[in-house]
């Protein structure tokens, strides 16, 4: 039987704080998703003037980069480099800032942001990785 990481109700909470402090710092009003490596919804903040079809998008990019083990960013680029089969994929977030967070070489979830530009959204969506990875 094979042992894996798994993400804590208290690494959730760290990567939606961390998060929303990128997004805030940088003055963007997002929504930020964490899920399981299965897709499944761990967490989900809605800042102060977000759009509410934020709160889906984000976590649509959120499932597609865990289901997918790459950044949604890549589906993406698939589709626009003329691989259109895609868009018949079973995945609804197929935009950038879905993030999978990787360790020990396991996809453990995904952070998926919604809200302004797509780097951006992944810049958010790193931030919130990049606090718990770094602790």
């Amino acid at each position: 039987m094979k042992t894996k990481p798994m993400l804590t109700e208290q690494d959730v909470r760290s990567m939606l704080d961390a998060a929303q402090q990128e997004a805030e710092r940088e003055g963007w009003r997002v929504t930020i998703a964490v899920v399981d490596d299965g897709g499944h919804l761990l967490g989900l903040r809605r800042l102060d003037g977000a759009a509410p079809v934020s709160a889906y998008i984000s976590q649509e990019k959120a499932r597609t980069a865990a289901l997918g083990r790459r950044p949604s960013k890549a589906y993406e680029e698939m589709i626009n480099n003329g691989r259109t089969s895609f868009l018949s994929a079973p995945l609804v977030g197929m935009l950038e800032g879905g993030v999978p967070m990787t360790v020990d070489g396991e996809v453990v979830g995904a952070v998926g942001v919604s809200g302004v530009k797509s780097d951006q959204d992944a810049q958010v969506a790193q931030a919130g990785i990049d606090a718990v990875l770094s602790s």
